[in-house]
């Protein structure tokens, strides 16, 4: 029996999500005999009500809920540092329950959770999502994650629609399954080109690396933050591949085991894109995954557009943009490495991506420099609070700069304290 955890991170009043989920869960128990932790890590005000929510649902055999809010798990990750033997353990304690948003921390929480329950596999939903209904069913993802993560991939051939894997790759194990959304924009720009495309693709082309030719910025503007667009599902499709990161989306995904005990997300807080590094390692490897067509239905909560919200949503996709010019490096000597990434035993040789992470410390800012200047002409041509929030950034340029550097150095000490919090956890 496959032990797995069903995991959704929220930040936000979310009732109708979290029914929708125990659904899935008792979907995974009724009809693969999974043993379902659903674990639900709450940073909300409506940690009451949704309390009794769940307290509210239907006991199902072989799911158990587990709803904790930021104080238990503040004091879970304590204990897991505390036996790890951190020299910096309230450095280690920020990094994993930061102060601000971070979609990086809240999903390494939960992969040292899942450890510590002793589960095979993750799977993340997320709280501004819902499932596709057919036939008046919800679709769940779950059908196409569950029956062959950390298996060989030659055990799924029979399962997929289509492989598309060298035969070298099929004694590797499945390492990833995941789809992607349907619906609105992933990140919330949609205005932006509403209200300009010439300035649209000027700021998504940012993402890329400087010296890309513009006719391929161009096709990744195109592709960027669009999902699988918007029609509905009608029939199940699934691909035994290496999934390319463009594919699938964080809301949509599972991973075995063997892939997040050895290397955690980035800690970076108000960073969009900061929870995706996984996706990278596992496709420049070159481990198998299954991509599915189980997409989900994205949509965007209001606070993003208030006052507040706008100019913080925004700082976040700002900081996205920054954070490339060291990612870019990584994924690049990930993917020049290939095979060599992995060990004998088909393992990510976390060392390796340590060293990476380290390296593209020392990168000139130049480039970031440059992304800024572009930011600040985008946003003052589009007037309003566009400019505004382009004031903001003027003033805040020095530390945005020295943020997206510190928060690579973050990833790179985190990585390194890993294996012992894994190891820790699971006592």
């Amino acid at each position: 029996m496959n032990r797995i955890c069903l995991c959704l991170p929220t930040n936000r009043a979310c009732s109708a999500t979290l029914t929708a989920v125990h659904r899935e869960a008792a979907h995974a128990a009724e009809n693969f005999d999974a043993d379902v932790q659903l674990l639900i890590l709450d940073s909300s005000g409506a940690r009451a009500e949704h309390a009794r929510v769940l307290a509210g649902l239907r006991p199902v055999p072989g799911v158990t809920v587990h709803h904790l809010d930021e104080a238990t798990q503040r004091a879970f990750l304590r204990r897991t540092i505390e036996r790890a033997g951190s020299a910096e353990p309230e450095r280690l304690l920020h990094l994993m329950l930061p102060p601000a948003v971070s979609y990086g921390a809240c999903t390494n929480r939960a992969f040292l959770l899942a450890a510590a329950l002793g589960c095979d596999s993750l799977h993340r939903r997320d709280s501004d999502s819902a499932y596709q209904l057919h036939a008046g069913q919800p679709v769940f993802p779950v059908h196409h994650e569950l029956p062959w993560l950390g298996r060989p991939a030659a055990e799924a051939t029979t399962s997929v629609a289509r492989t598309d894997l060298a035969p070298a790759l099929l004694a590797r194990p499945v390492s990833l399954v995941g789809a992607s959304f349907i619906g609105e924009l992933s990140v919330d720009i949609g205005e932006i080109r509403r209200l300009d495309e010439g300035v649209y693709h000027d700021v998504v082309s940012l993402w890329a690396p400087g010296d890309w030719p513009e006719e391929r910025k161009r096709h990744l503007v195109e592709e960027s933050f669009t999902g699988a667009g918007t029609a509905p599902f009608t029939g199940d499709r699934a691909t035994l591949t290496v999934v390319d990161p463009m594919r699938v989306d964080m809301c949509n995904i599972a991973f075995g085991r063997a892939v997040y005990e050895r290397i955690p997300l980035p800690p970076a807080t108000d960073t969009i894109g900061s929870d995706y590094f996984l996706l990278h390692v596992v496709h420049d490897a070159a481990l198998p995954g299954i991509l599915h067509n189980r997409h989900i239905e994205n949509f965007h909560t209001p606070e993003r557009r208030t006052d507040t919200g706008f100019p913080a949503y925004q700082r976040r996709f700002v900081k996205f943009l920054l954070s490339m010019l060291y990612f870019h490096h990584v994924y690049d000597r990930m993917a020049d490495e290939g095979a060599a990434l992995l060990d004998e035993r088909h393992q990510v040789r976390d060392d390796r991506i340590v060293r990476f992470l380290r390296e593209s410390t020392d990168l000139d800012r130049t480039e970031n420099v440059w992304r800024l200047d572009r930011v600040d002409t985008a946003y003052r041509k589009l007037g309003g609070r566009y400019a505004a929030f382009a004031e903001q950034v003027a003033l805040q340029r020095h530390a945005l700069l020295d943020q997206a550097a510190k928060d690579i150095e973050d990833h790179a000490y985190l990585a390194e304290a890993w294996p012992a919090l894994i190891e820790a956890t699971r006592t």
